[in-house]
């Protein structure tokens, strides 16, 4: 099978299914945005080291699972009204983040302030992430009913779960967190 189709040529792609639309129809920039996302958590997890403590196989393993929901919400997203979608998001799915955040915040201090994005190459990378996942999750909202409320309720929380991913590894990896300043001096 050849990578190139050439039938973007002119502009437009295919949803699931084979519709034709526009480029920039909201509905590519959701799935899209989706897939941007889970390029930057690949990228966030290509800089744990070895030397990350022992659960950088932990970590891995859970965003093995994260990045395939992810792409099978991207999937739900790509996939035309009225339409049967192959790959569904699950209210486990959302259950699985959920317990995953529990587990890691408890090894965290509690927030007491707002912090910024930063800290250590994979830290950073998992912040970005989080802001991406924000992106799709506007973009999802965008299409109103058409979307599947367990693919919001999902972004909404690996939005979370990137937060808390970007926060592990930097307390693991000794990056201190900085907090924004209550006063702009």
């Amino acid at each position: 099978m050849k990578i190139y189709t050439k039938t973007g040529d002119k502009g437009t792609t295919s949803l699931v299914y084979g519709q034709r639309v526009n480029k920039d129809d909201i509905r590519v920039e959701a799935y899209g945005t989706c897939d941007e996302a889970n390029s930057m958590i690949g990228m966030a997890l290509s800089h744990l080291t070895a030397e990350f403590l022992t659960n950088k196989e932990k970590i891995e393993k859970v965003f093995h699972k994260v990045q395939t929901d992810l792409f099978h919400a991207g999937a739900e997203l790509a996939t035309p009204k009225g339409k049967e979608v192959k790959w569904v998001i699950s209210e486990e799915d959302i259950a699985f983040m959920e317990k995953q955040i529990d587990e890691w915040d408890t090894e965290l201090a509690a927030l007491t302030n707002f912090i910024l994005p930063g800290g250590q190459t994979s830290g950073a990378a998992f912040h970005v992430a989080r802001t991406i996942v924000r992106r799709a999750e506007r973009c999802a909202v965008s299409l109103g009913e058409d979307v599947n409320p367990l693919v919001l309720a999902y972004l909404n929380r690996l939005s979370d779960l990137l937060f808390v991913s970007a926060r592990i590894v930097n307390h693991h990896l000794g990056s201190s967190e900085h907090t924004l300043h209550a006063d702009k001096s």
